[in-house]
């Protein structure tokens, strides 16, 4: 980042905080300055005390799924570890830590508050560094000895983690540069210090054991230490802070060694339980308006709850559980003491709507809509083989649901494992909530369609909701009044993704501009003002004028303000109607201004679809489906675009660093009050 850039973002931040979070701004950058002097002093000694659950083996699984847990634990050791959803990199053997995949460049192993993340010429991309260092992946090591006993994978974890000690020394380096990071590998560290066997594993056996022991609990203490000096506060307070006090209650929970662990443990409940409610809404949408992150806030409140549970009823044995059948040994308590109180019935009533929210807006197929940011960072990875795109996470988390919540046995492989690895009894929850509905004002989005979770499916997603959450709404689009359609469980109007949040800057306001959402743009300027690559100036305002009756009836009229700081202020009006009789969607866009305006309506279709321009209009046909639209207005200019690179027009984004061309149908006019109309008929062809 250059000096002109670094300053204008600098002065587009300044202008998103509040007078008190100035104030904590300059005492953080006090604390770090001050935490040089604490580089390479020795931590307190811990006392002999840890949480040890007294798992053994390994959960009952299906062979298949033991083959493919092994299959990867096999290319893990030999240093080919997937990031994000599916791909896998090269990382070395032992791991180059400090080292982009990607691009090659090694971070310097300077103090923490000296390192640029943003600079690629001096860490690479700085995500790429912190995924590997989540050591998602060396829980499938912990994962591999706890089916097979093999001496070989607790080896080849020991290893990993004597060179990460050795190459990332506390408060040194990129990957100590996130509290929210250390957050994410605490909870992984705990995941697998119970499925090796606690304080009693054959990893701290012997001098070279014990010496390991010895650097990671110092290691841990460093982390609990550092998030809690430096929690994301202000503005910043979104996912970043439930991730990182889940990572200090796990290591205040897990290790409760230091005379801090008591008050980490009590803070980072404390503040769970107020964030919970905070950031999601009351019908269950988390308020980043960001499918990603409420899948990866939803799983940061599981794992607290359940290590939770699993701890303040370690004891006993509740008559009602949801542990996983083991194919070894039972869980052995005998050595465990409890430590946390469980967390409280609304607390869990917030998982419970949110994931009635994400089962909700699911198609038949289990497709979900990319609303909002996402890098495919996820907590924790137990399910076998590599990991997947975001459709298979949601169905862990609906699993993991069922089974804490209803009493289901727990047939996802993932959940079987979390619950093995976090045993206890059931949470004090509603076992009333409702499984799904179809309208969420206060979260904003509202369902259209009918037939939901049968063959004929036809599902919508209306976005009506605000731009994101705080005063820099980090990871919202600029998406109002947007919308998204599947049918019969096949993406058909679809939002673009996120493809890459440190790419070129194009690529970074593309993805998250208007021009990649199914909306209108007016004079070719967002709905809202972008000030860096994680943050938004002027923020578009919806209101709902008109609530719809019902999904298969569905008659909606919105606005938002988008474009009201305009010399000449627009007012954007959408109308959307669904009939679910004759499978019918109309869509009504207006513009309220004085003087005419460039007026663009985009229609993104999904890669795969055979999406055709005719003279009467648009053809679009799925495996099971042909979608008919016809445009209507004053002076319409109708274009199919395809991978347009300069500027960007015409791409969808899968999965995080991934993009592929996509048929975009551009309508154009200039107007400054006459509506254009896209009507949408589908017809089933089987």
């Amino acid at each position: 980042m250059n000096a002109t850039v670094r300053m204008a973002w600098l002065v587009n931040r300044l202008r998103c905080m509040s007078v008190p979070e100035m104030a904590y701004r300059l005492r953080q950058a006090a604390t770090i300055r001050l935490g040089r002097r604490s580089v390479g002093l020795a931590a307190p000694p811990p006392l002999p005390r840890t949480l040890s659950l007294g798992v053994r083996g390994a959960p009952a699984l299906e062979q298949a799924d033991v083959d493919a847990l092994l299959l990867d634990a096999e290319r893990i050791e030999a240093g080919h570890v997937v990031l994000f959803a599916e791909r896998r990199f090269d990382v070395g053997v032992p791991t180059a830590w400090n080292r982009d995949p990607e691009t090659g460049v090694v971070a310097p192993s300077l103090y923490r508050g000296d390192i640029a993340i943003g600079d690629r010429e001096l860490v690479g991309d700085i995500k790429h560094v912190w995924e590997l260092n989540r050591h998602l992946h060396l829980v499938t090591l912990a994962q591999a000895w706890a089916l097979t006993g093999d001496p070989r994978w607790l080896q080849a974890l020991a290893q990993n983690l004597r060179s990460w000690f050795e190459a990332c020394p506390p408060l040194t380096g990129p990957n100590w540069t996130s509290s929210m990071e250390l957050g994410i590998r605490l909870v992984n560290w705990s995941l697998i210090w119970q499925l090796v066997g606690g304080e009693r594993s054959a990893l701290f056996e012997g001098a070279a054991g014990e010496r390991l022991r010895a650097d990671w609990l110092d290691s841990i203490h460093a982390h609990c230490r550092t998030i809690a000096r430096h929690l994301s506060r202000h503005s910043s307070a979104n996912n970043h802070l439930i991730g990182e006090l889940t990572g200090l209650y796990a290591g205040a929970v897990t290790w409760p060694c230091w005379k801090e662990s008591k008050d980490w443990e009590a803070q980072a409940q404390r503040e769970l339980e107020h964030e919970a409610q905070a950031q999601f809404s009351r019908d269950g949408v988390n308020r980043e308006q960001a499918f990603s992150y409420h899948m990866f806030s939803s799983e940061c409140l599981f794992v607290a709850g359940l290590l939770g549970q699993a701890s303040s009823q370690q004891r006993s044995q509740p008559r009602s559980q949801f542990r996983s059948q083991s194919r070894d040994q039972p869980h052995d308590h005998s050595h465990s003491q409890p430590h946390s109180q469980p967390f409280s019935r609304s607390y869990w009533a917030v998982l419970q709507r949110a994931l009635r929210f994400l089962r909700s807006v699911r198609d038949v197929d289990g497709g979900l809509p990319m609303v909002g940011d996402a890098d495919d960072g996820c907590l924790f990875r137990l399910h076998a083989g590599t990991g997947r795109p975001g459709p298979d996470r949601a169905a862990q988390l609906l699993a993991l649901g069922d089974t804490v919540f209803g009493g289901q046995h727990d047939q996802h492989p993932g959940v079987r494992w979390l619950l093995h690895a976090l045993p206890g009894g059931r949470p004090d929850c509603d076992p009333h909530e409702a499984d799904s509905g179809w309208s969420f004002p206060d979260g904003g989005y509202l369902l259209f369609g009918n037939h939901f979770g049968e063959a004929n499916e036809i599902k919508g997603v209306l976005d009506c909701g605000p731009l994101g959450y705080l005063g820099i709404a980090a990871h919202g689009h600029a998406d109002a009044l947007a919308l998204s359609l599947s049918v019969a469980g096949e993406a058909c109007l679809v939002d673009s993704g996120t493809y890459s949040y440190w790419q070129e800057q194009k690529w970074r306001d593309y993805f998250r501009g208007t021009s990649s959402h199914n909306t209108v743009r007016v004079d070719g300027l967002d709905q809202s003002t972008p000030g860096g690559r994680f943050m938004w100036l002027r923020k578009a305002r919806s209101s709902i004028e008109r609530m719809p009756a019902s999904p298969h009836e569905f008659d909606f009229r919105g606005s938002h303000d988008g474009y009201a700081r305009l010399p000449d202020p627009v007012l954007h009006l959408r109308s959307v109607r669904f009939d679910g009789a004759s499978n019918t969607l109309t869509v009504r866009d207006e513009v309220a201004a004085r003087k005419p305006h460039k007026v663009e309506t985009f229609w993104h279709f999904a890669p795969g679809l055979d999406v055709r321009l005719t003279s009467h209009g648009l053809s679009v046909r799925g495996k099971r489906f042909v979608l008919q639209m016809q445009a209507s207005g004053e002076d319409l200019h109708l274009e199919l675009v395809r991978g347009a690179e300069n500027p960007p027009l015409g791409w969808y984004s899968a999965a995080y660093e991934s993009k592929t061309p996509c048929e975009v149908l551009r309508i154009t006019t200039v107007s400054s009050a006459v509506p254009i109309e896209c009507r949408f008929t589908i017809t089933f062809t089987d």
